[in-house]
């Protein structure tokens, strides 16, 4: 039996049944055939960020993508700066 995934829609509704209609984390958990703590961790991540929480496969908080951007920006500035500290080294050779 493999990993279930459940949809963004799920999991919105099923912190809705606990936080507006009041039904205990337990039998939520019951009634929908999920674990406790699974149900109390989406609970918790929709309460941080409800606009970007379960951003769902591929998709990523604006957060994580300008982070990878930087990194893609930072390799790119080192393998530059390595390139310019090796022909000057090369040239400073030729010169003498």
């Amino acid at each position: 039996m493999g990993r279930r995934v459940f949809s963004r829609e799920f999991k919105l509704e099923a912190v809705r049944l606990i936080k507006e209609r009041g039904v205990a984390v337990a039998q939520a958990a019951r009634d929908l055939d999920v674990a406790e703590s699974v149900l109390r961790r989406w609970v918790r991540e929709e309460g941080v960020d409800p606009q970007q929480s379960f951003p769902g496969h591929g998709q990523v908080k604006p957060e994580q993508q300008e982070i990878t951007q930087l990194r893609h920006e930072v390799a790119r500035l080192k393998a530059e700066r390595d390139i310019l500290k090796k022909a000057a080294a090369y040239f400073a050779k030729e010169s003498i």
